[in-house]
């Protein structure tokens, strides 16, 4: 899952690589159409994750029929979520233009989005597939098709992007039109391997698609829809601080930029770790096991912990090192950068740690269904702390970058001391830890739905 992690957001990545040699207008219409279509992207992502929860739950309890039932709901609140996010994709150039864009860039942005929009609903259905396949413990089978995918990704941009093989140069819009085409191949790739997996094939995840149950969907909406909200407010928090470093200048946005870089690559792993440990607390209170949900909870908690303490030990003692990966070293125009950027990476170290700590806190309790309370502590902490803190350190005490990113610290801080407060709690309760589906636990007279 953590490897799937990563090749999940290298495409990203590449794309920036492959379109800077497009120029610099090409570059920031995709950075510009990036940050419209990847939070839509996550917070619908975020909604769901649901299914995970759900899955993982009745898979413990050996009920086969609300898995099949969960995972056809997801495909139709991927649907649901998908039609407003590509109508707005489809009418982002006259905001651009207000905000004062230049027209090429704005004209150039909203190309990449055209094409870039029909990839949204497959990358949903794909994300609930995923969901399914993965609490079912298939991992492997998923990181091989994105693997895949990943050099397709690949591939497309070449062929497109460049116009080769024939193909007309489609320039920035190429590039969206190979995210969708590579969106298209994931799905149908991972529906081939259900449909032809004898253990998968067996719950009917695609019959009975074109009857939608009420009660589930509502029951895994109500699941997904805080996990969505506590995506969009991490989100919003990091778009907001870089244009606070903006704010201070170049050199402070592009010191910040190779210091978040760094730090969201390595947020992979304990993000991947937190998905593993959504399954195996749900899994766990789905067999009756309170016990073994909190061991499968704190034991995900203390490895994405260890993770982020090793590279956090890295950023301190490597720090030109990994700077040298994005610039020049030996040029001493990019001195004040390195400078900076050496400062922030210290102090991303710190910040390293608390985020892989509340990333798989927050899994571990979406794993029993819980997931409002985690929402309002991620709002508080982000915002009410975080943002806060940042806002006051950078220009009220003076202190430019380093206050910006000790708000980030402080907030993440808050979020991780909350949320591994609150599964240890609620994990020493065995009479909270209650299936989210009451068809799980048909057993308890004292059941209750609990989402």
């Amino acid at each position: 899952m953590v490897v799937a992690q990563l090749l999940q957001v290298s495409m990203g990545f590449v794309d920036t690589i492959m379109v800077g040699r497009l120029g610099a207008e090409s570059l920031a219409a995709v950075a510009l159409g990036g940050a419209v279509y990847y939070p839509l992207f996550l917070v619908s992502a975020g909604i769901l994750s649901a299914v995970s929860a759900l899955v993982s739950q009745s898979h413990g309890a050996g009920h086969a029929d609300p898995i099949g039932r969960t995972v056809r709901q997801g495909f139709w609140l991927g649907t649901m979520l998908s039609i407003p996010a590509i109508v707005l994709m489809w009418h982002v150039e006259p905001a651009l233009l207000e905000f004062g864009l230049e027209p090429k860039v704005a004209s150039l942005t909203q190309d990449y989005l055209e094409t870039i929009s029909p990839a949204l609903l497959p990358a949903l259905w794909y994300t609930a597939l995923r969901h399914f396949v993965e609490a079912l413990g298939r991992p492997k089978s998923v990181m091989v098709i994105t693997l895949f995918g990943a050099i397709a990704n690949v591939g497309g941009n070449y062929v497109l992007m460049y116009g080769k093989l024939g193909f007309p140069e489609m320039g920035v819009a190429g590039t969206g039109l190979s995210t969708t085409i590579v969106s298209w191949i994931l799905f149908g790739s991972l529906v081939v391997f259900v449909q032809r997996h004898p253990s998968l094939r067996t719950y009917g995840v695609f019959s009975r698609l074109g009857k939608p149950d009420t009660t589930t969907f509502r029951r895994l909406f109500r699941l997904g829809w805080p996990i969505g909200i506590m995506f969009g407010v991490e989100t919003g928090l990091f778009a907001v601080a870089a244009f606070m470093m903006g704010r201070l200048g170049t050199t402070e946005v592009a010191a910040h930029q190779i210091a978040l870089q760094c730090a969201a690559f390595t947020f992979m792993v304990p993000l991947g770790i937190a998905f593993a440990t959504t399954v195996r607390v749900g899994f766990e209170i789905g067999a009756g096991n309170p016990h073994g949900a909190r061991i499968a909870g704190l034991t995900g908690i203390a490895v994405s912990a260890l993770f982020m303490g090793i590279t956090a030990v890295l950023f301190f003692t490597f720090p030109r090192a990994i700077i040298g990966l994005y610039l020049d070293l030996s040029d001493p125009a990019n001195s004040p950068v390195v400078h900076l950027a050496v400062m922030l990476l210290g102090l991303a170290a710190v910040f390293q740690v608390f985020d892989g700590v509340q990333v798989t806190a927050s899994g571990a309790l979406r794993g029993i269904a819980d997931t409002r309370v985690p929402m309002i502590v991620a709002v508080a902490s982000y915002w009410g702390v975080g943002f806060t803190g940042a806002y006051f350190f950078a220009f009220k005490l003076e202190l430019g970058p380093s206050g910006i990113w000790w708000g980030l610290v402080i907030g993440l801080a808050a979020a991780a001391v909350l949320l591994l407060g609150r599964f240890l709690v609620l994990s020493l309760e065995p009479e909270r830890l209650i299936p989210v589906n009451p068809a799980t636990q048909p057993h308890s007279p004292t059941t209750m739905e609990t989402s």
